[in-house]
């Protein structure tokens, strides 16, 4: 059995068991983030899905207009002139074969991979290596591209991309504590709003299932989904 330490427990007693305003619940993950440095805010919806069918699978993007308060490492595989492109766009690391046979030993110092079109055949061969960490390029998700410079400018501005576990559940941090409660609640009325854009067409019965928010030390606070679906955004 986990022990709960001290501060956790009296964290967590202020916390009722209900789903709250997504203000409110907000304002609670911000005051449950004690730790001495600034704490990563994440969402972790269940859906009512189930991912192991093409047509109840999600995965895609969402550009958070906040940003989310952290670095992203983002490594390109691309071909010739497009290496020094993508490095002078920013990207950590860039390269053509040289890069994939690094990875394909393991080495994964970046958050995010970018590839060209015409590298694809060499990226496919490690799949076994990006696949469980959710790194392998994909079109749809804006990581298999030719615009580098677009691309590694949009994500290292705040877009992220996410997708649904086995069990259904999406997880995405969407800020950071210090940022201020109407920002955050901007960000993750987007992240709603892209979920719903993208409900699978196998999706049947009820699609939201839960909302929970956490900060990384903090516990989780549920966030009543339709309230937040009831907010306009201009």
């Amino acid at each position: 059995m986990t022990k709960i330490s001290k501060r956790m427990a009296s964290l967590s007693s202020k916390i009722e068991d209900r789903a709250y305003p997504p203000l409110e619940a907000i304002n609670l993950v911000k005051e449950s983030s004690t730790a001495k440095f600034d704490e990563t805010i994440e969402a972790h919806v269940r859906l009512g899905i189930d991912p192991k069918y093409t047509d109840q699978q999600i995965r895609t993007t969402v550009t958070l207009p906040n940003g989310t308060g952290q670095t992203i490492r983002i490594a390109v595989i691309a071909r010739g002139e497009k290496v020094a492109e993508a490095k002078s766009a920013g990207a950590d690391l860039a390269g053509e074969e040289e890069l994939v046979d690094s990875i394909s030993k393991g080495e994964m110092g970046f958050d995010l991979l970018i590839a060209t079109p015409d590298m694809m055949p060499k990226v496919a061969k490690l799949g076994r290596v990006l696949g469980p960490r959710g790194l392998m390029p994909n079109p749809k998700t804006g990581t298999v591209t030719a615009d580098l410079v677009g691309a590694i400018k949009e994500f290292k501005a705040g877009k992220l991309e996410f997708r649904a576990d086995k069990a259904g559940i999406i997880h995405v941090r969407f800020g950071k504590a210090s940022f201020n409660a109407d920002a955050l609640l901007e960000n993750l009325k987007t992240l709603q709003e892209t979920i719903d854009r993208n409900k699978p067409s196998g999706a049947k019965g009820r699609f939201w299932k839960t909302l929970y928010i956490t900060s990384t030390m903090g516990p989780s606070i549920e966030v009543d989904i339709a309230a937040l679906q009831d907010i306009s955004q201009e």
